[in-house]
């Protein structure tokens, strides 16, 4: 059994979606720490042909709290603001009236536990595109809670009887072949093709937006071709 795991995202770049659609079981890794600045609570979209932040606004937010500590803030105004920039960037997007609705229903669910919203997002835009991955929330896995990093994700591989653990690229330093060989894992690293190019709202094409982005502009049976566009690192060919 293939397993991924990573972090709730907000509305993340197709990368994520990969990996996802890639592994049998995915894990969202909701109870580590949340940090500041990165893809949890916000991503890019493109705004009159140019990127834009679209933020979620957190309460309590801080770097020694885990993700599932934190919430939204209880101040709908900010989603509803969200909810009419999207629909104002993409209101000439060829799949608006069917992606638009989605996305608002994400934006409007009614759960303030920013771990909770975001597995919520994933789950909606997973069935959306098909993507028959099983979803895991790590929080309601039963693990050792006292180990950290590299030995954590082992142990959740094993409590989810996984024989290969996939990874993003960007991982590769944080994990050693050799140890998930010995525990009986085999270990890849998921590298984003990076030759991925598709019609946008502007002239120039602008990399690694939110798959928003690609779902307003694609049908969903196309968005799955470019799911396919990776390379798989192994490390009996790259230790």
């Amino acid at each position: 059994m293939k397993l991924g795991i990573m972090q709730p995202y907000f509305l993340p770049y197709v990368g994520y979606w990969q990996l996802l659609n890639e592994v049998d079981s995915y894990v969202v890794y909701d109870d580590v720490n949340y940090i500041k600045g990165g893809w949890i609570n916000r991503n890019r979209i493109l705004v009159n042909g140019k990127v834009n932040y679209l933020t979620l606004e957190l309460q309590g937010a801080s770097p020694n709290k885990l993700i599932n500590e934190i919430g939204l803030s209880s101040n709908n105004k900010s989603r509803i603001k969200l909810v009419k920039t999207i629909s104002q960037a993409y209101k000439k997007a060829p799949m608006y009236d069917k992606v638009f609705p989605l996305i608002e229903e994400i934006l409007l669910f009614k759960n303030n536990n920013l771990g909770t919203f975001v597995f919520n997002s994933i789950d909606a835009i997973a069935k959306y595109l098909d993507i028959d991955t099983k979803l895991y929330l790590s929080s309601e896995i039963s693990k050792d809670n006292s180990l950290k990093g590299q030995d954590k994700v082992i142990n959740i591989c094993k409590q989810l009887n996984a024989d290969t653990y996939i990874n993003a690229i960007g991982g590769q330093k944080l994990y050693s072949f050799s140890d998930f060989r010995s525990e009986g894992i085999v270990l890849r690293f998921l590298k984003t093709c990076e030759d991925i190019c598709y019609p946008q709202l502007t002239s120039d094409f602008c990399p690694s937006l939110s798959i928003l982005d690609m779902l307003m502009m694609l049908p969903a049976e196309d968005v799955k071709l470019y799911l396919k566009k990776f390379t798989l690192i192994d490390g009996d060919e790259n230790a």
